[in-house]
């Protein structure tokens, strides 16, 4: 949403009625065609040329392209995770045993695993809307005839 600021000069510019010229190599003042007029309007005002929108964030930033959900993506970050899941346990619970410790590790990274793909799943839905894309879907469901 533009600012009262940017409103008021928009406002501005409406307002005053005025003609794009140009100086020619000899000094004098050229008018501009009425379509390159137009044109330098609308690149000044932000509209683009070509028919597809441009796929802004907020800020004008591009949207980052997000991948689809996989599980041999969510399970190699597991693995990176799980040895720092370890050392925390370690540091935390100092006075068990290594075996306990790593058990424990290994029951959290494994509950990890799940939850991760979730919230990649999330992340991939939320950048589909966001772009307007729509969603893949792997197999459509199949409905079962009624019986009667």
């Amino acid at each position: 949403m533009p600012t009262r600021k940017q409103r008021r000069r928009r406002q501005k510019e409406k307002r005053h009625e005025y003609e794009i010229v140009y100086l020619d190599e000899e000094g004098r003042e050229v008018e501009v065609e009425p379509e390159q007029a137009k044109a330098r309007d609308d690149r000044r005002n932000g509209k683009r040329d070509d028919k597809r929108p441009a796929q802004k964030g907020r800020g004008g930033r591009p949207i980052k392209e997000v991948q689809p959900p996989s599980w041999n993506r969510v399970t190699k970050r597991a693995l990176i995770f799980g040895p720092l899941i370890f050392i925390a346990f370690s540091l935390i619970n100092s006075g068990q045993p290594i075996l306990s410790r790593l058990a424990v590790a290994v029951v959290y990274t494994a509950f990890f695993v799940p939850f991760m793909y979730i919230m990649d799943r999330a992340m991939y839905r939320a950048y589909l809307r966001r772009s307007g894309q729509a969603p893949t879907r792997s197999s459509p469901k199949k409905r079962k005839p009624e019986a009667r």
